[in-house]
């Protein structure tokens, strides 16, 4: 009888443990709190990975705003800026502006920018691109979600905006997790990683 008490005692301990965890989610806390905005933001958290822990390139395809098709075979050789968002996100409407300038300085010079729409269709979505000028190819992945499937390690379910940076071999080299703060943030991540391919 003793030994089921401690059995008993120990789950208690471990559950509290679990959910102690849980609650410093940023992710979680969002979903637990019920503000209805309409999406999960991330905190803004940067993570870079060093060459030799990039894990294997990552293939993506699919249709864009414009009907045109996109493959990441295309984009290597260059550094590719992959960021998820749909139109009625505030994050994603704050830094687009943002997306639009590193996109700007970069086109033709090293590195390619794709968006990946995960819930409007093709309408709402050039809506949204020309509103804030966006210029880059966008696809357009509400329906099968096989872009989110491709990068499912790398972008949590529900957190948008996320953009991802990859390698010009095609791996993840840096995420920023939430919306993007500061222009010169992914300036100089896409610089590093474009100074990187040059040398290599």
């Amino acid at each position: 009888m003793g030994a089921r008490r401690l059995a008993v005692a120990a789950l208690a301990v471990a559950s509290v443990v679990a959910l102690a965890g849980c609650s410093s989610d940023p992710l979680a806390e969002q979903y637990r709190e019920g503000s209805g905005k309409g999406y999960i933001a991330g905190d803004g958290t940067i993570s870079e990975y060093p060459a030799d822990e990039r894990g294997e390139p990552v293939a993506f395809a699919g249709t864009s705003i414009e009907g045109d098709e996109i493959d990441s075979a295309e984009l290597l050789g260059e550094v590719a800026v992959v960021n998820f968002w749909y139109a009625g996100c505030a994050p994603c409407r704050a830094e687009a502006p943002m997306l639009q300038e590193v996109f700007e300085q970069f086109d033709g010079n090293g590195a390619a920018f794709v968006g990946v729409n995960v819930r409007d269709q093709a309408a709402t979505a050039a809506s949204f691109e020309e509103t804030f000028g966006i210029t880059y190819p966008s696809i357009v992945d509400a329906n099968d979600g096989a872009v989110q499937y491709a990068f499912a390690g790398d972008v949590p379910p529900a957190a948008v905006p996320t953009t991802l940076v990859l390698d010009a071999e095609g791996r993840v080299a840096a995420r920023i997790l939430g919306q993007l703060k500061d222009a010169s943030i992914l300036e100089t991540i896409v610089g590093d990683l474009v100074d990187e391919a040059a040398t290599a």
